[in-house]
């Protein structure tokens, strides 16, 4: 673990729910030190042993820490003295009447990178409202072009916006980790569900921004480059991916459809955006002489992005993702071998991964509390304290 690229790097994660742990997650795969401070009591009614909890907080190490106590928050400080980052996700007040907040720990600890993460943003009129991912994809626009046209909003099948906030939270933290080699000093790095899930959005909110075009549904076709989508065949359903020029020829030649790269209605993008309701299908027309399998290969081969639509269970059965090994194996001491899904970044001299199950709450407190220098008649009065 010594020789995985973050494994110099202490982190503090205060997190609960999903954008912080993700956060917290991407630097404990690639060997930070983390850290996953914990209540006292499960007030949330977690499934600690769900299929969840287990893929989102492995590679930490957990302790109790009562922050309401003022010796829980005394533990905490000293804790920060030595690490590189702290990680939170409370609504933005929470912070300040627990007195742990950037500029009150930036004294005790100029070096730390402090991050938050909160549904809409420390400042501003929605400030103090609760966040949450279906909530934020609906305001920040997504679930307005998700779905098929005239059946209303749609969200998406991921948390898309939890997910989102919390990998840019962490792309903050790595920046500002580099930065603070030249400058020594730590900052406050922040995002919201908000800002992560339109930025999100991408060329969907710069249609509206440059053009004033409010994107609609195109349900399973993409929006602006036509044909690309999801078309019937034989035996079911592919996605093929053919919008620019060169690609419409490959595509009409591969299935053998010359006719079409004749018809003036389909000659230009700009000219197949506007007529998909003529031109899909068309296509599926010519695509019910093969099947599935048959499809795939065959454009594939001519150069056209094509691929099958698969469940869950056949993504990880597909040849493709057993290479990869996205499936990776770890030993939990209750549960036994299971498999969560590994990082998806691989780095080809030093390597994250997966090296340490989720932890039991609390299982390593005493453990971290030693590390401080606390002695066990200490550390035994804090538990009477209820402070751990």
């Amino acid at each position: 673990m010594n020789d995985m690229p973050l494994s110099h790097i202490k982190v503090i994660d205060l997190t609960r729910a999903r954008a912080g742990p993700t956060c917290a997650r991407q630097l404990a795969d690639m060997g930070a030190q983390v850290i996953k401070v914990e209540s006292p009591v499960d007030e949330e009614g977690t499934n600690r042993h769900g299929f969840d909890f287990q893929n989102l907080h492995r590679n930490k190490r957990s302790m109790v820490l009562n922050l309401k106590h003022e010796k829980g928050k005394e533990i905490l400080k000293r804790l920060v003295k030595e690490a590189d980052v702290l990680i939170e996700n409370f609504r933005p007040e929470v912070k300040y009447r627990l007195g742990i907040d950037y500029e009150t720990l930036r004294q005790i600890n100029p070096r730390l990178i402090y991050a938050s993460i909160s549904g809409f943003g420390q400042s501003g009129p929605y400030r103090d409202r609760p966040g949450y991912d279906q909530i934020a994809q609906g305001m920040g626009g997504l679930m307005s072009i998700t779905g098929l046209p005239g059946q209303g909003p749609v969200r998406a099948g991921i948390p898309i916006a939890d997910l989102s906030a919390g990998i840019f939270a962490a792309q903050g933290i790595l920046v500002a980790l580099i930065e603070r080699e030249r400058s020594g000093q730590g900052q406050w790095v922040h995002t919201s569900l908000l800002e992560a899930m339109i930025a999100m959005l991408d060329f969907q909110a710069t249609r509206w921004l440059m053009g004033r075009e409010v994107p609609p549904q195109a349900g399973n076709n993409h929006p602006t480059s036509i044909p690309t989508g999801m078309f019937r065949v034989k035996d079911g359903y592919i996605n093929i991916a053919a919008g620019g020029q060169h690609m419409w020829k490959r595509l009409c030649t591969a299935i053998e459809a010359p006719e079409l790269l004749e018809d003036p209605r389909f000659a230009t993008p700009e000219l197949r955006s506007q007529n998909r309701d003529a031109l899909n299908p068309l296509l599926e027309e010519k695509l019910q002489s093969r099947g599935v399998k048959e499809w795939v290969e065959k454009l594939n081969a001519a150069g056209v992005p094509c691929g099958p639509i698969l469940s869950i269970d056949q993504v990880f059965a597909d040849e493709q993702v057993q290479h990869l090994g996205m499936a990776q194996e770890i030993e939990h001491p209750r549960l036994g071998p299971i498999q969560i899904v590994r990082h998806p970044v691989t780095l080809s001299r030093t390597p994250g991964g997966i090296f340490r199950p989720t932890p039991e709450r609390g299982e390593h407190t005493e453990e971290i509390l030693g590390e401080l220098g606390l002695s066990r008649e200490e550390i035994e009065k804090l538990r009477a304290d209820r402070v751990i």
